[in-house]
């Protein structure tokens, strides 16, 4: 059988032992560390197959180029970065890994709206800078979580795990998603409200779990915040365009949010004049201590990436091998 060529197309450039565990029998398999498209040029034509994260965007323009490739495979949940359409032009399956960082990514939701809901934030940033007195009362008013609405926006894989554990914490969980069959709220016991501008209305928290498509793109925009109740707080563990991000300083300047958990941006990393970011770093606005702000590691621990690395490799392995390909989103 001849060797085929497998590349990893971004983000990971270490010595890929767990794709070389999975693939090394059938193909040299090599880390090409683009940091944007334009890098993968001249290198990734005579792929067999590609696996991509999410440090750059695969286009028509190269995915033209790619002269046998059976299969891209986008190394997470995601797969906007991907144009989808012109891989099924030429009949090239694109596959995700939408199974990976389930856990890690509903821990963090759920551990930014602690953070926020709590003071943890609040109470650490403004007593090390030592503003204000030390005391419960820098971060009041805060309110008891039992009972109040956990509203999520998209109740996939990764919404389900966080609405269970909002569950577990007494809150009432509510969740908006228009294209999930019924039924899923009995089985996970937690309520559907069928219009956004509902959910919104009466969340204590909006958690933002839904893809990045055409339709999710700023599904929370300042509209969307002004429908909130006065104090809410906004995770957002999903695709960084889903939320206008530019909108939060203005909302919490206002009290409309007493507070956001930001772990993804359109751009990462993000330009340093980003409206929400000069906000955050400005000792002097209420975001610098209402806001957190990762750098899109909601997915990371280290079991986590090692299933999404082995999980990815495999998928190349059965569309290398003629194997039926699984979770193919074109």
């Amino acid at each position: 059988m001849p060797r085929f060529r497998v590349v990893v197309a971004d983000f990971i450039a270490d010595d890929l032992a767990p794709e070389r565990g999975v693939l090394g029998d059938l193909a040299d398999v090599s880390a090409l560390d683009g940091r944007s498209e334009a890098d993968l040029a001249g290198r990734v034509e005579d792929a067999a197959a590609v696996m991509l994260y999410h440090n750059l965007r695969l286009t028509r323009a190269t995915i033209d180029r790619l002269r046998d490739c059976k299969l891209i495979v986008r190394c997470g949940v995601g797969f906007d970065n991907v144009d989808r359409a012109a891989a099924r032009a030429r009949g090239i399956p694109v596959a995700n890994v939408p199974d990976y960082g389930t856990e890690e990514v509903a821990d963090s939701a759920i551990g930014l709206t602690l953070t926020l809901a709590r003071g943890i934030n609040l109470y650490n940033g403004r007593l090390r800078r030592q503003v204000g007195p030390w005391s419960h009362a820098q971060a009041a008013p805060v309110r008891r979580l039992r009972g109040r609405v956990f509203g999520i926006v998209g109740l996939g894989r990764i919404g389900s795990a966080t609405a269970l554990r909002a569950k577990a914490l007494g809150m009432d969980v509510a969740f908006y998603d228009p294209y999930l069959p019924d039924g899923v709220d009995k089985a996970l016991g937690v309520r559907r409200v069928e219009a956004l501008d509902d959910l919104l209305r009466r969340a204590f928290v909006l958690s933002v779990h839904c893809p990045l498509t055409p339709e999710t793109r700023h599904i929370v925009d300042a509209r969307a915040l002004s429908l909130l109740p006065d104090g809410a707080f906004l995770v957002n563990t999903a695709r960084g365009a889903t939320v206008d991000a530019a909108a939060i300083p203005a909302a919490v300047r206002s009290g409309k949010l007493a507070g956001a958990g930001i772990d993804v941006l359109p751009d990462e990393p993000p330009p340093d004049d980003h409206p929400l970011l000069a906000a955050w770093r400005d000792p002097a606005d209420p975001c610098h201590d209402r806001v957190v702000v990762n750098p899109h590691a909601a997915f990371y621990s280290e079991e986590g990436l090692l299933d999404m690395r082995v999980k990815g490799s495999e998928a190349c392995r059965r569309a290398l091998l003629g194997e039926p390909v699984r979770n193919v989103v074109n």
